[in-house]
């Protein structure tokens, strides 16, 4: 079956982790890979941040020019939650696509385990239904206070994944408002576009219905639905967590839309839901007729984006 023949039935997890509870997240992202697999998905998305949670409301005790002891220690916390690329839980989830056959997108909060284990990065790892580790994708700019939680990636991570039913990828967040970052999505092909998030506001779609229009793709949007409960109970700062009366913390707002703009699955607040459709990608081909940001509608004569893929070392060690 060719590419442009092919439907491929997609499945949105909107659902909330457990902050700073690694284990909890991995066993209910297990979980809901195997009810989204039940429904006979051959993709699934989570969100932003699903293992080990989006710090919403937490800044760690951090004040311009001032850190508090307090707020160390619940970073600490968050830090030991966090999700190394040769750890269990990426072993787990492999294993988790390989048993169900699908392929896979995770958000994670990764711990650098090549150079100095300190810095985390807010990361989507992709897997494909063999169980293979197909590569994965760092956040370029942490948005706001998030500068102080995560570090940024760099180009080596900015991939585009071939499979039976076209090309997937995709950015995070307000990633997503970066339009040279999305132009290099749309040059390298993608005809599916990820975009899991923690924006829950109503305006968010209007950024991934535009983005589907202008990459003439499938925009898969993804965010969590978190309540206050969902919270540690001891953390060394209470004061920074979202009370009861603030729920929902983060409303959701998931959502699939077609390459010409359309839902094909509205937006859902208010609940935890995996949101699924099939994707005829030859639909992605006949909305090019007349846009192709990257084809016959480009001008690079006039204008020219450069992209450094090399990886960003912070030393480079020459022996004899």
């Amino acid at each position: 079956m060719s590419t442009e023949d092919r439907t491929f039935k997609v499945a949105v997890v909107q659902a909330g982790s457990q902050l700073m509870n690694k284990d909890g997240c991995l066993n209910k992202a297990v979980k809901l890979i195997g009810d989204a697999a039940d429904e006979g998905a051959d993709f699934i998305l989570f969100p932003e941040a699903f293992i080990s949670g989006y710090p919403r409301g937490l800044h760690f005790g951090t004040r311009v020019g001032d850190r508090s002891e307090d707020g160390r220690k619940d970073w600490l916390r968050y830090w030991h939650n966090s999700v190394p690329m040769d750890g269990q839980e990426i072993e787990q989830l492999a294993k988790t696509a390989d048993k169900h056959g699908v392929y896979l997108a995770v958000g994670i909060i990764e711990r650098d385990s090549e150079f100095s284990g300190g810095t985390l990065f807010c990361t989507v790892v992709y897997f494909g239904p063999d169980g293979s580790i197909l590569g994965k994708h760092r956040k370029l700019k942490p948005t706001g206070s998030e500068r102080l939680v995560w570090g940024e990636g760099d180009g080596s991570t900015l991939p585009v994944f071939n499979t039976p039913a076209g090309r997937i990828g995709g950015l995070i967040c307000w990633e997503n408002y970066m339009p040279l970052a999305r132009a290099a999505l749309y040059a390298k092909g993608v005809d599916i576009y990820l975009a899991p998030t923690a924006d829950a506001r109503e305006r968010w779609q209007a950024t991934l219905r535009h983005i589907a229009l202008e990459g003439r793709c499938f925009v898969l949007g993804c965010n969590q639905y978190v309540t206050a409960d969902m919270y540690p109970d001891d953390l060394a700062r209470p004061d920074e967590v979202p009370s009861p009366e603030e729920d929902p913390v983060c409303a959701g707002g998931s959502a699939i839309v077609g390459p010409m703009g359309d839902y094909l699955v509205k937006p859902v607040y208010g609940k935890e839901e995996i949101l699924t459709a099939n994707l005829d990608v030859s639909s992605v081909f006949a909305a090019k007729m007349d846009f192709d940001a990257t084809g016959h509608y480009n001008r690079p004569d006039v204008f020219q984006l450069i992209v450094n893929e090399k990886k960003q070392n912070p030393a480079e060690f020459i022996n004899d």
